[in-house]
């Protein structure tokens, strides 16, 4: 398998997470944002969206979007250990933390960065006011987290799951826009921060 990624993008990164925690072998290509090597024909060809990260497959089939790569490593390529559920309710709380993390972590993070940072300064349009409500709207999703996870050792119950791997990303990646967890107001999130961060995965 043949991931193309770039090393500083949440995205390829909860991949990369999702493939070391299943310990998976894999080639890499990086292809870097910043020197716009995503909007080449060549990558183009690839995935049309310009978008990050995207799995070739051996056999040159293409998958170009996280979930879908992560669910297709876990069935067709390593199922342990399982981080999608092994039950019907469990699968169900893991696939709704996951979006939660997608929808109410990851994506305002990202347009916090989008729309404020010097990064997409003249690459694409900006809405610094945007930014600003998406930086409010964190402040409440921090505390809806904090408060969950206060009852329980990680994002979607007992054990350890790719929402996990989707809310750490999307944290970590928050930082670029100094959108950082204060201890002091969100306890719970931070030791489940901490916590989540001790694992090898968390380097990939």
């Amino acid at each position: 398998m043949l991931l193309y990624h770039d090393l500083r993008a949440p995205n390829p990164r909860r991949v990369r997470m999702f493939l070391a925690e299943k310990g998976v072998a894999y080639d890499t290509i990086e292809v870097s944002i910043a020197a716009q090597a995503h909007q080449s024909d060549a990558f183009r060809a690839k995935n049309p969206l310009a978008l990050l990260p995207v799995l070739e497959l051996d056999d040159g089939r293409v998958l170009r979007e996280s979930m879908a790569i992560c669910r297709y490593v876990e069935e067709a390529v390593q199922p342990e250990p399982n981080l999608f559920g092994v039950e019907p309710w469990e699968r169900a709380q893991i696939e709704m933390w996951n979006r939660h993390a997608e929808l109410e972590l990851l994506w305002p993070i990202s347009q916090v960065f989008r729309n404020s940072h010097e990064f997409w300064k003249g690459r694409l349009k900006q809405s610094p006011e945007f930014a600003e409500i998406m930086r409010e709207l964190l402040v409440d999703r921090f505390e809806f987290f904090d408060h969950s996870l206060a009852t329980r050792p990680y994002v979607a119950g007992e054990r350890f799951s790719v929402a996990d791997i989707t809310a750490l990303c999307a944290l970590d990646f928050g930082r670029v826009s100094k959108l950082r967890i204060d201890p002091t107001k969100h306890a719970s999130l931070a030791a489940w921060h901490a916590r989540v961060s001790e694992r090898p995965s968390a380097k990939a």
